[in-house]
């Protein structure tokens, strides 16, 4: 089956770390760009960085120098970083598979997403 499966979510305070997982099952993600998008109540699915197969990076300015993507391909799993959580950050974290670029639309294969918390 493929699919892709987010985890790694939870509650942590501001200034905190959590690194999130996307597994790939069914396909081999290094052949694909892969996102990682988030979600708050009542807001657009936001667009945050992404890995493209050569292995270059790009980031959204709202989480540049505190989240750092990377792809473990023996894992066949992308890993997100977050440094310095804030409270803004806290939404559904979603990955997808596709096209590099911060827009949902490029993306064809999404998880279910996970929950981030960030509360004192």
């Amino acid at each position: 089956q493929v699919q892709l499966v987010e985890s790694g979510g939870g509650l942590v305070q501001p200034g905190g770390s959590l690194t999130l997982s996307c597994a790939a099952s069914g396909f081999g993600l290094s052949s694909y760009a892969i996102g990682w998008f988030r979600q708050a109540p009542g807001k657009s699915r936001e667009g945050l960085t992404w890995i493209a197969s050569s292995g270059d990076t790009y980031y959204a300015d709202s989480v540049k120098g505190r989240f750092t993507i990377n792809r473990d391909n023996d894992k066949n799993t992308v890993f997100l970083q977050m440094n310095n959580l804030k409270l803004e950050d806290t939404a559904f974290y979603y990955c997808a598979s596709g096209r590099p670029s911060l827009y949902p639309s490029t993306y064809n294969l999404w998880g279910q997403g996970t929950r981030v918390t960030v509360s004192s």
